[in-house]
């Protein structure tokens, strides 16, 4: 599992599961002749992403952002249609590193949708699902949480009941920024979905940017480069443009969840690549 120490915080990529998705989705208008000299892609036209959540130990705190695919959480037809080929093993990971989903402290949710949330709660039975960290409180915004239990006719699709239902007493949410521990906050942006969220960590020259759906890959680092998948594409736009120039100016990492090939990139003030954490490539299950 691959590691980032930023200031006081350590940051440790666990295995969430991995889908492949059509490429031309996940660039939006970006004609294929651009986006393919950034991020590798197979006959399909499909682009492998991870949904690894990050452990983020600091301050005697253990928090996870964003869960994964999740386990038993997809019909055979939405493990076909999302190109799923290997679903979470979070909880192997944690006993990797000696800890345990009882450990949690909270979880912190950039948005809701299937791919980030599935992990949330696991499969008991027949049709009965419990938390996944039942000792962590759930945090997210207010606008997500809304949007989850009451989805529109575009957002159905990707807001599963049996991910809500079952942690609801755990979830607090918040309106425009929530500051977790000094110097990390979620902060509301929108475009991605209209309750999406970053999280920023910041301490001295030290800083993290997790940029969630607004820059899900490397390859998306171009400010016009937004998702077919956003609700909001010109809010991601600007959200993105603001956030890139801040994380500039102070040379700050960049985390991703559905990298498959970077964990995190720090660049510098022109948006110059300095240094990075690879993600160690294992051959699938």
């Amino acid at each position: 599992m691959e590691q980032l120490q930023v200031g006081r915080a350590k940051l440790t990529w666990l295995n969430g599961g991995v889908s492949f998705l059509d490429g031309g989705a996940m660039f939006g208008v970006v004609p294929k002749a651009l986006w393919a000299k950034k991020y590798p892609y197979n006959e399909k036209n499909q682009i492998e992403l991870r949904a690894d959540p990050i452990l983020l130990q600091i301050d005697g705190k253990r928090f996870i952002v964003d869960s994964g695919l999740g386990n038993e959480k997809l019909s055979q037809k939405q493990l076909r249609n999302f190109g799923v080929i290997e679903q979470a093993s979070i909880e192997k990971s944690l006993v990797e590193l000696n800890l345990s989903v009882e450990d949690i402290d909270a979880v912190l949710m950039t948005h809701l949708h299937y791919d980030h949330a599935n992990g949330l709660t696991k499969k008991v039975g027949e049709n009965t699902y419990i938390s996944q960290f039942p000792n962590a409180i759930i945090y997210t915004s207010a606008i997500e949480w809304n949007e989850m239990r009451n989805p529109n006719i575009r957002s159905v699709n990707t807001y599963f009941e049996s991910n809500w239902q079952p942690v609801e007493e755990q979830v607090e949410t918040f309106a425009d920024e929530l500051e977790i521990v000094p110097g990390m906050r979620l902060i509301h942006t929108g475009g991605h979905s209209d309750g999406h969220s970053i999280l920023v960590f910041e301490e001295g020259e030290d800083c993290f940017i997790h940029m969630a759906d607004i820059m899900p890959t490397h390859a998306h680092q171009n400010k016009l480069w937004a998702l077919a998948y956003d609700d909001y594409p010109v809010t991601s736009v600007h959200e993105k443009e603001s956030w890139m120039a801040y994380g500039y100016d102070k040379e700050a990492w960049y985390t991703f969840y559905h990298d498959a090939y970077y964990r995190a990139i720090k660049f510098n003030h022109v948006g110059e690549k300095i240094t990075e954490v690879a993600r160690v490539q294992y051959p699938y299950k």
